[in-house]
């Protein structure tokens, strides 16, 4: 399969299972079915502003973390750096946490800002529709609030929230697992320990719990093999050996590992399993039950559904899965009864050509 289409089902697949899961995110199963029926929602549906196929802040960070890889290529290949390194991808790490200081202005403002800071600058703050808060995470709000001196080594808690694990971490990161960083040329294909360790790395800008980021890096392993051709249980088996390599991935692989056992087991699929693999408010739990969703349903259409019809972060581990399936099978998979009243899908399909 083509690269261009793993990444524009990646995106658009994302922004699907977040449109999916914005207008129950915070409604427990009990009401969801209450609301919806026995099956829970089976398409999109309003959200509380009257409209449906609305994302959230977890699309809205995702296009500027690509927008950050973006700036990052064009200034060519990152310094050298190890992972003990106090700062080891700063070729990457800073300008995409100016994209994500982009992104805070569209939670702080109604419209784009003066470009009078180094950081509001480029084509996506432009973009109005942007300018609309959609539930942003607390972390990510108060992080980037904070100075950053750069993220600690992997496996260390990081120098901003150190006590944070929130989702917002995973919920962002699937663009590093599209596009290879170091300098390859173009058309290389991501490599899956760096995409690992870069996420990671800009997971830290807001998020410094070990587990918070760490699962973000596997989230973007897992993407990167995925792009390479992988099925996804075993791209999942092989970020479960990546992440083995640095110290507290412990809540990381066991829920990683709960995820590949619960799809394998026998038993059916049901709202009441993804909840058994928890809430989906920290980032191990949504990686895991975004994972267990596209293992458990051959159907793409019944995977994004079982993503969202439970308890916990509804949108995140829709986005989740979305992105997984979609660099899993690319765009063509995507139902078309979805897409088409995506809300920006012009930017998210510009965002992908230009990435690819």
């Amino acid at each position: 399969m083509d690269v261009r289409d793993r990444v524009r089902g990646c995106l658009l697949g994302g922004a699907i299972g977040d449109a999916l899961g914005s207008p129950i995110e915070f409604q427990s199963l009990r009401e969801i079915r209450r609301e919806h029926g026995a099956e829970g929602i089976t398409g999109y549906v309003a959200t509380w502003r009257g409209k449906s196929g609305l994302i959230t802040d977890d699309t809205q960070m995702t296009l500027f973390t690509v927008e950050g890889l973006l700036r990052a290529r064009a200034s060519g290949p990152p310094a050298a750096g190890s992972l003990g390194a106090a700062y080891p991808y700063p070729g990457v790490v800073e300008p995409v946490r100016q994209a994500y200081l982009r992104w805070f202005d569209t939670q702080n403002h109604q419209a784009p800002p003066p470009a009078d800071l180094p950081h509001r600058t480029g084509r996506l703050r432009e973009e109005t529709w942007l300018y609309s808060r959609r539930a942003p995470g607390n972390a990510c709000l108060s992080g980037l609030r904070r100075q950053f001196p750069g993220p600690s080594p992997l496996g260390q808690p990081g120098p901003v929230n150190p006590d944070s694990k929130g989702c917002g971490t995973v919920m962002r990161s699937a663009p590093f697992g599209l596009v290879a960083l170091s300098g390859a040329a173009d058309g290389a294909r991501p490599d899956p320990r760096e995409a690992f360790e870069v996420a990671a790395a800009c997971a830290q800008i807001t998020h410094g719990h070990p587990t918070g980021y760490l699962a973000a890096g596997a989230f973007a392993a897992i993407t990167a093999y995925l792009v390479a051709g992988e099925d996804l249980e075993p791209a999942v088996h092989r970020a479960l050996d990546l992440l083995a390599d640095y110290p507290a991935h412990d809540e990381t692989s066991a829920a990683l590992r709960a995820a590949v056992a619960l799809a394998a087991d026998g038993g059916g699929h049901s709202p009441e399993r993804v909840e058994s693999l928890g809430g989906a408010w920290v980032a191990e739990e949504a990686l895991a039950i975004g994972v267990y969703c596209a293992l458990a349903e051959p159907s793409v259409e019944r995977a994004l559904l079982l993503s969202v019809n439970h308890s916990g972060d509804s949108d995140s581990t829709g986005s989740v899965c979305g992105n997984l399936l979609g660099a899993l099978h690319g765009v063509g998979v995507l139902p078309a009864a979805w897409l088409r009243p995506l809300e920006g899908r012009d930017t998210i399909e510009r965002l992908a050509a230009e990435l690819a």
